[in-house]
């Protein structure tokens, strides 16, 4: 024969079953509000229009012509290799030493380096016999001191960033002016001003990306 539960039996068991909705409620409230927190501290403009970069930032492009003719005023025949970069180079050159043969020379992708949004040059120097070269130690005006780091010098006076100052992966001919954004900032649309004067206002990044 069945037990009839008692009163403080049923009273309990409707307690229990109280709680536990009061706590799923609760649980269900704390999710809802950590998503909306979250969602608040996301960036409203994450991605914004802007046309493909074709050619040097104008700011990079000016400070470029005044490396070369300061360098050239220090009898120091300066070369710029590379500029702007499009994503289809920039995938070739990470092909090298992967899937291509050759050495790894760089390890960002297309879209991934500060080239490729026309803010970063590369130099070489000419030597007196007139081949290009890459000799961090080479002294053709004769003063004394590496042709090389006489460039890395007006560079940094002027506002770019050296590549060889990164400790983990050293781009010694790459200079960069990144006016304070990120490459992800860069991917999602966000470009420098292109007045010299707000340009010049913008705090560098410093990213280790070529």
């Amino acid at each position: 024969m069945n037990s009839v539960p008692s009163a403080a039996a049923l009273a309990r068991k409707r307690a229990a079953s109280s709680r536990l909705r009061r706590n799923l409620l609760l649980a269900a409230l704390i999710a809802v509000f950590g998503i909306l927190a979250i969602n608040r501290l996301q960036p409203t403009d994450q991605r914004r229009d802007a046309p493909p970069v074709v050619s040097l930032h104008p700011v990079v492009a000016a400070k470029m012509k005044t490396l070369k003719a300061e360098a050239k005023a220090q009898g120091i025949r300066l070369v710029i290799t590379d500029g702007f970069r499009s994503a289809g180079e920039q995938d070739a050159l990470y092909r090298k030493g992967r899937s291509d043969p050759g050495s790894i020379v760089t390890n960002a992708k297309g879209g991934e380096s500060y080239h490729n949004y026309g803010l970063a040059i590369d130099f070489a120097l000419r030597a007196k016999d007139g081949d290009v070269i890459w000799d961090m130690d080479y002294d053709g005006n004769r003063n004394g001191r590496a042709d090389w780091m006489e460039v890395v010098s007006i560079a940094k006076r002027l506002g770019f960033t050296w590549g060889g100052d990164w400790a983990s992966f050293p781009d010694y001919p790459h200079l960069q002016m990144d006016f304070g954004l990120s490459i992800h900032e860069l991917q999602r649309g966000h470009r420098p001003p292109e007045d010299i004067q707000l340009a010049d206002e913008a705090k560098p990044a410093s990213s280790g990306k070529t």
